[in-house]
């Protein structure tokens, strides 16, 4: 009879699989960056002013956000069942198809039937994180997140700076290109990439607890999370507004084109990926994650704040470089705090709770920005009004600091009682 596996090895494996699931990832953030610069401009070639391509682009941005509210708690359960690895490929099939059919698209019902496909078939970042969780003990998760957080940095420093490239050419390569990297990225992911969770740790499949509104519940009730929701749901609605009006913002107030869009992005990703990928290890041996994670919300306001204000185009890049290098922990930190409180056979699950949560957040935030970017549409380039809807994501994201100061605080003063 063979000897059972030792604890050391099982570590060993765990470790090994770290570098498979963090090449996935990279491969998929340049594969969704490559799209950033021009799914805007694709958009506009179906409109005939700025304020139906504003609101055309919030439609349909918002037909993925819906679909994937509903589609992630039932892909992260589905994932606790059957392992991450075939939810992870399925991902990826949907992103191939939605990328090349969006490239293809003639009508702008065809982009908002793709990005409903696109939304209901994957739920990678969810699932890639669960598989981190499961590969990673309990107090090396915020570090190992960081550096998941890093390859999403790379991926969108390459991906927005090729696609502004491409774009410049011609706005349907970037999406020909992103979904040949898909197509490379599902075979990866099907020879190479290990499966992380055992039999033995997966859960049965129910429909009740894949309804995204009791996983929104179950997230909520999770030991010292409670008001962690709000701030997450508060900073992804934040994101969410940046991301769906950046482009925009950008060609209205700047007259910026694919090619500055892209290297905006690519600056983002440099900073996010030296952040989280060497920083954050760093910050993490001398601060708590909570220190972490309120220090950072309050750097991120005033970095959407920044970007409002700025009178010239230029100006962008220090908010950048300045917000990220202060406030890019944050998400890794936050996001280990929720982690850790579920248990290993739920990761998936709770990890795609998170993920509607976000998405129900992605299908807010363009019902608020596209009105907010229409309001100041017409105004001259250089208008700070152009700015509006960073004004209100630094208004929502000071909240949010508040709101998780507090929490913190609440914590520290319950476990000095409890030891006192």
């Amino acid at each position: 009879m063979s000897p059972q596996p030792t604890e050391r090895s099982h570590a060993r494996k765990r470790e090994a699989a770290m570098p498979f699931i963090m090449l996935t990832v990279l491969i998929d953030m340049v594969s969704i960056g490559l799209i950033v610069p021009v799914i805007p401009l694709i958009v506009g070639q179906f409109t005939d002013s700025p304020g139906a391509q504003t609101f055309w682009f919030g439609a349909v941005t918002l037909a993925f956000g819906i679909a994937n509210f509903f589609a992630s708690p039932v892909l992260g359960a589905l994932s606790d069942r059957y392992g991450r690895r075939p939810v992870l490929l399925m991902g990826f099939s949907g992103l191939a198809v939605s990328f090349i059919v969006t490239g293809l698209a003639t009508a702008m019902w065809m982009l908002i039937a793709v990005r409903l496909f696109s939304g209901a078939m994957q739920s990678n970042v969810a699932i890639a994180s669960a598989y981190v969780a499961d590969i990673t003990p309990a107090d090396q998760r915020a570090r190992r997140f960081g550096l998941l957080g890093a390859m999403f940095g790379i991926g969108f420093t390459l991906g927005p700076a090729m696609g502004g490239l491409l774009g410049a050419i011609d706005i349907h390569w970037p999406f020909f290109v992103a979904g040949a990297l898909a197509i490379i990225n599902w075979m990866y992911g099907y020879f190479v990439l290990p499966e992380s969770l055992p039999p033995e740790r997966r859960r049965s499949f129910e429909w009740r607890r894949a309804n995204p509104f009791s996983a929104l519940k179950g997230l909520s009730q999770l030991q010292g999370v409670g008001p962690l929701v709000a701030v997450i749901a508060l900073a992804s609605l934040s994101d969410f507004t940046l991301r769906t009006s950046w482009v925009l913002f950008t060609t209205f107030k700047f007259g910026w084109g694919p090619a500055q869009n892209g290297a905006s992005l690519f600056t983002v990703g440099i900073m996010s990926a030296v952040v989280q990928g060497f920083l954050l290890k760093h910050l993490l041996a001398r601060f708590s994650p909570q220190r972490l994670a309120g220090v950072g919300l309050v750097a991120s306001a005033l970095t959407y704040f920044g970007f409002a204000v700025v009178p010239q185009g230029w100006m962008i890049y220090p908010v950048i470089i300045i917000g990220t290098l202060i406030g890019g922990g944050a998400q890794a930190s936050i996001q280990s705090l929720v982690s850790n409180a579920a248990d290993s056979g739920s990761q998936g699950r709770t990890m795609g709770s998170v993920t509607a949560l976000s998405s129900m957040m992605a299908v807010i935030a363009p019902i608020i920005s596209a009105p907010l970017l229409g309001v100041v549409a017409h105004r001259p380039q250089g208008d700070i009004w152009i700015g509006l809807p960073f004004f209100f994501c630094a208004l929502l994201q000071a909240i949010g600091a508040g709101i998780a100061i507090a929490h913190f605080r609440r914590q520290h003063a319950l476990r000095v009682a409890a030891a006192a």
